[in-house]
């Protein structure tokens, strides 16, 4: 065996002065074993602007809460540079192909990275690209986890260990809440059971390539918190817990409770930080192979309940197992017709979470879910080749049977279903080949493909093309496609960006697509395209201003009386105008202008627009506030207007802006010592020319809609 050559500490330039002043602006203290100044709480505000498009219509079902959450736990857990591999490092979604690369080279031609800076020596790692990476990575020059005690005394130890109480309500009555009545017709009205106020409880431990450890409690607003086992109600409506350890020799993973689990282009088995179309054109197209990840959020419907393991069969193949057993909402249907396929079955899963009604009660985990399934994964000694292989079997106590609709003909019907599937991923120079094809029980294939590409140091393209069958079904799957679900649907996307000159990015993309039977909505094949163009310009390192348009057709039913419907092609167009700068330190200001046009069969065009100004200050050490006024006016609720806001820690808000009026919030968090945080936020919605906000049982009498929240942190 060769001896391995002498250390060679990389030429490093001098830190340029802006990156140390963006280090003074952070203001945190350098954080143990590692050798740059991590933000206290990640700007994941301005990071959401940089990587997604402004939301638009239907695109608004993201699970923006699980994105927050995996940035979060990316922050609390930060990736190590130094042993992270292929695959954790594109899970950040932050890094080109080039620079993973560049990156992976770095490391072998010269060993563990020294310090955080050395970034800077690497081709392809610019300013702006070390500054969004920074809260996220470690540059550990030890592994901490090399010299393993007692376990449990490491989880007592551990300094990432905290407990956050959180509280929230809608100050305003509204019906829902009010004191049982009855209809015309003599029978009661609906009422919310519980009581107005939503509270969650949450514990999390856990140390990066090691363990995770937590549970969490929510009652939503609405919701009863009552104890009645005949009825398997325990207090809060929703728990969930999870231990994960990590690295045991040839066990990689093992994950008891909830988890999820993510493979190849996330067509069987996807979780996690996915944003799909939007402003980052180039890394988001291609997923990772991340594998089983603990589950920590407030989503009640898109994680498994059970056990997962991973095991280094070889040094290059790993075999993941897994099984999971959990009751879900649903429906549940009587056959009226003796000849009936099934005597008992439901429509559809009910996904909402919410257990405020009698009827939603009635529905709270109808159905019981049982998926086994597994993964075999080869991955080169150099990480260029990946091949692995999947298969998910899914199986219902009581079949699905869809409502006898058209568009429903060749929805998944019965109680089970058998999803198998191929993906590979290959790196050849400065290009990227990925793709995951799969096939359901009844047939019907789906399939991914895609290139990245680096033309040149200043010139990234993307390319990707998908097929889903309108018969293929996968329940946990959530590749890269315009609907919600991966079927019926066909695809071309094409990406580009561009960096003209130092400080200024340009990029675009055009995606074309097809949907050859039936939707909701839309009562023929149809077809549409969505192009967004975005230029960047960064004057400082503190600031950053950007202007984007984007274009989106899409054919639905129009509202007319015709006695056949048939789609006609809607048209929305956006124009967006942001800039975000640090004048001084301590204090941060952003604006944001954004309007669109609404068009649907040929008619005229109806407008929506927002302009909001946000301010955050740092008065004192202890303490931030952070602050925002918003105008809106738009002529409908097609062309509604969404717009991110602060929040406390591990949560996020989206409102709906319709009408005309103001929008006003402000954040305050104060760190009493090095243990307890607190957070207050107050937001208000005062609407013009309007009697009533809402409607049904969260109808407001009056104008105006404000919102309380509190939120508690106790590190231990």
């Amino acid at each position: 065996m060769k001896p391995r050559p002498p250390r060679r500490r990389p030429l490093v330039r001098p830190l340029p002065a802006l990156l140390l002043a963006v280090g003074l602006l952070l203001g945190a203290t350098a954080a143990r074993a590692q050798e740059y100044p991590r933000p206290p709480v990640p700007d994941l505000d301005r990071l959401t602007q940089e990587l997604f498009a402004e939301i638009q219509s239907d695109e608004s079902s993201v699970a923006y809460e699980d994105l927050y959450e995996t940035l979060l736990l990316y922050y609390q857990t930060p990736v190590s540079l130094n042993t992270a591999t292929r695959d954790e490092l594109r899970s950040l979604l932050l890094l080109s192909e080039t620079q993973i690369t560049n990156l992976l080279e770095h490391r072998q031609r010269t060993g563990p990275l020294l310090s955080f800076y050395e970034l800077q020596s690497i081709e392809g790692f610019d300013l702006r690209t070390i500054y969004r990476i920074a809260p996220f990575v470690a540059v550990l020059t030890t592994d901490p986890n090399a010299a393993r005690g007692n376990l449990w005394q490491r989880i007592a130890h551990e300094e990432n260990n905290a407990l956050f109480l959180r509280y929230e309500r809608t100050v305003q009555g509204r019906p829902g809440y009010s004191r049982a009545d009855t209809t015309s017709t003599g029978r009661p009205a609906t009422r919310y059971l519980g009581s107005p106020d939503k509270m969650l409880l949450r514990y999390r431990v856990s140390r990066s390539r090691d363990f995770s450890l937590g549970f969490t409690a929510e009652k939503d607003a609405g919701e009863q918190l009552i104890w009645s086992p005949k009825t398997q109600r325990y207090g809060a409506d929703f728990y969930s817990a999870h231990f994960v350890v990590q690295e045991r020799g040839r066990l990689k993973t093992l994950a008891l409770g909830d988890y999820q689990l993510q493979f190849g282009q996330g067509l069987l088995l996807s979780s996690g930080f996915v944003v799909g179309k939007g402003a980052e054109t180039i890394t988001t197209v291609r997923r990772s192979s991340v594998g089983v990840r603990p589950y920590a959020s407030v989503l009640e419907n898109s994680f498994f309940r059970g056990a997962a393991a991973t095991v280094a069969v070889t040094p290059t193949v790993r075999a993941t197992v897994f099984g999971s057993r959990k009751r879900v909402d649903a429906s549940l249907q009587q056959a009226q017709d003796s000849l009936a396929e099934f005597r008992e079955f439901t429509s559809g899963l009910q996904l909402s979470g919410f257990h405020r009604t009698p009827t939603e009660l009635a529905n709270r985990n109808a159905l019981q879910e049982t998926v086994l399934g597994g993964h075999a994964q080869y991955t080169s000694l150099s990480g260029d080749l990946q091949i692995g292989a999947t298969a998910v079997n899914t199986q219902f106590d009581k079949p699905l049977q869809r409502r006898d609709e058209l568009y429903n003909q060749y929805e998944l019907r019965g109680d089970r279903n058998l999803a198998l599937g191929a993906h590979y991923s290959y790196v050849w120079r400065n290009l990227l080949l990925f793709g995951e094809t799969a096939r359901s029980s009844g047939g019907g294939l789906g399939t991914v493909n895609g290139l990245l590409a680096s033309l040149s140091p200043a010139v990234d393209v993307s390319v990707l093309q998908r097929h889903y069958a309108r018969d293929f079904h996968t329940l946990y799957g959530n590749a890269f496609g315009e609907n919600t679900r991966n079927i019926n649907e066909n695809g071309l996307y094409v990406g580009l960006k561009v960096r003209p000159a130092p400080r200024w990015e340009a990029s675009a993309y055009y995606d074309r697509f097809s949907f050859p039977w039936l939707r909701y909505q839309a009562s023929a094949p149809s077809t549409g395209h969505d192009w967004l163009m975005r230029l960047t310009f960064s004057p400082s390192k503190t600031s950053l201003l950007y202007v984007q348009i984007r274009q989106r057709t899409k054919s639905f039913d129009a509202d007319t009386l015709r006695a056949v419907p048939l789609p006609v092609p809607t048209q929305r167009r956006s124009l967006l105008l942001y800039y975000d700068t640090n004048p001084l330190p301590g204090l941060s200001l952003r604006t944001r202008v954004q309007g669109s046009s609404y068009r649907d069969d040929g008619g005229p065009a109806r407008h929506g627009y927002v302009l909001a100004q946000d301010v955050t200050v740092q008065p004192l050490r202890r303490l931030r506030l952070s602050a925002r006024y918003a105008l809106f006016d738009t002529d409908d609720y097609d062309t509604r207007q969404y717009v991110f806001e602060q929040d406390v820690l591990y949560a996020f808000s989206i409102p709906v802006l319709a009408g005309q009026g103001t929008r006003t919030y402000v954040l305050a968090q104060f760190e009493f010592n090095r243990h307890l945080t607190l957070w207050l936020r107050y937001a208000d919605t005062h609407y013009r020319h309007q009697d009533t906000v809402g409607s049904g049982l969260d109808e407001i009498q009056g104008n105006r809609r404000s919102d309380v929240k509190a939120q508690l942190r106790y590190r231990f």
